[in-house]
């Protein structure tokens, strides 16, 4: 495989895994993938990224704890807006396919709320993986650094699948920064961003039986050869 297939592959084949094994990843590993994702570029390289690295006993008692604070229904609200009031074409279709097609495959049927409500606590658990990471951002930084920490994430995504682990990014955390500021001890000085499971995929879970579309470049592409105005 060359460089550029190699690379590629690490891109293409990163999805959203939703049900992991219990196999273990040693700390050294977690500790490479963050060392290599540091190298995303930042705004006079500031670096805004934070990562709390939850594992063993720590990441049980974490999900535990908030799956059951979800599932009594204490929904809780972010400190910041990740999607829209409302939604409009084309984000409104494609949302709904993924969230049709997930379900769809577990099983869950329209107006199956209570089944719905438990698969999206699932997130706070980590879909079981064995390394659960958090992550938090100085409030004071502004878009530019948020810009910054997605180029970061992905690469963490990206090393991970280049180590023949699978990932998951999960906002599902930011509505609960209340009870994890408490329970990783977050001063107030940080937001929470959002978590990330990091595992081995569970092989024949039903979550992993269909993959998402992308819309190809010419659908979001414009080329400019010429300027069709000069000043």
């Amino acid at each position: 495989m060359t460089p550029t297939q190699a690379v590629d592959e690490a891109i293409t084949s990163r999805r959203s895994i939703r049900s992991f094994l219990d196999t273990p990843v040693d700390r050294a590993t977690v500790e490479e993938i963050l060392a290599v994702a540091s190298r995303a570029p930042s705004g006079t390289n500031m670096q805004p990224w934070q990562a709390i690295v939850l594992t063993g006993g720590a990441l049980k008692d974490f999900g535990r704890q908030l799956e059951a604070h979800a599932l009594r229904g204490n929904l809780g609200e972010s400190e910041w807006r990740y999607y829209p009031d409302k939604f409009h074409e084309p984000f409104l279709s494609r949302r709904r396919k993924v969230g049709w097609d997930l379900y769809g495959v577990l099983g869950i049927a329209r107006g199956e709320t209570e089944k719905m409500a438990a698969q999206h606590a699932r997130n706070l658990t980590f879909f079981g993986a064995p390394v659960g990471m958090i992550f938090t951002i100085d409030r004071l930084l502004q878009i530019g650094s948020w810009l910054d920490y997605g180029m970061f994430l992905q690469n963490v995504m990206t090393a991970a699948r280049g180590r023949g682990l699978d990932t998951c990014p999960q906002a599902a955390f930011a509505p609960y920064h209340k009870e994890i500021r408490q329970l990783l001890a977050i001063p107030e000085s940080h937001q929470v961003v959002c978590g990330m499971a990091l595992g081995h995929a569970a092989p024949d879970a039903p979550e992993h039986r269909f993959s998402t579309d992308r819309e190809p470049p010419e659908g979001f592409t414009r080329f400019v050869d010429a300027l069709p105005g000069s000043l």
